[in-house]
């Protein structure tokens, strides 16, 4: 699953063209390398994100298959580091 379709769904991000530019920008990186909006995301890789005052690790632990999760549900596919 694309990396900015993954933070949509597990509702890191409100929108897909939100995530999508974060990426653009090198705000988000995958294992410590900056990830493009179109990087596949596999089970166990860190996805850190840049905010302006912090940053915030992720690690995948699963990869949805539905179109959308509920926010309970968020800590089945991601734990944040």
């Amino acid at each position: 699953m694309r990396v900015d379709k993954f933070l949509n769904v597990v509702n890191i991000t409100k929108r897909r063209s939100v995530s999508e530019d974060m990426c653009k920008n090198g705000v988000v990186s995958i294992n410590d390398v900056v990830a493009k909006p179109s990087k596949d995301v596999k089970i166990g890789d860190k996805i850190t994100i840049k905010f302006l005052v912090k940053e915030v690790s992720y690690q995948v632990l699963a990869i949805p298959e539905t179109k959308s999760i509920p926010k309970s549900a968020q800590s089945e596919y991601v734990k944040e580091l």
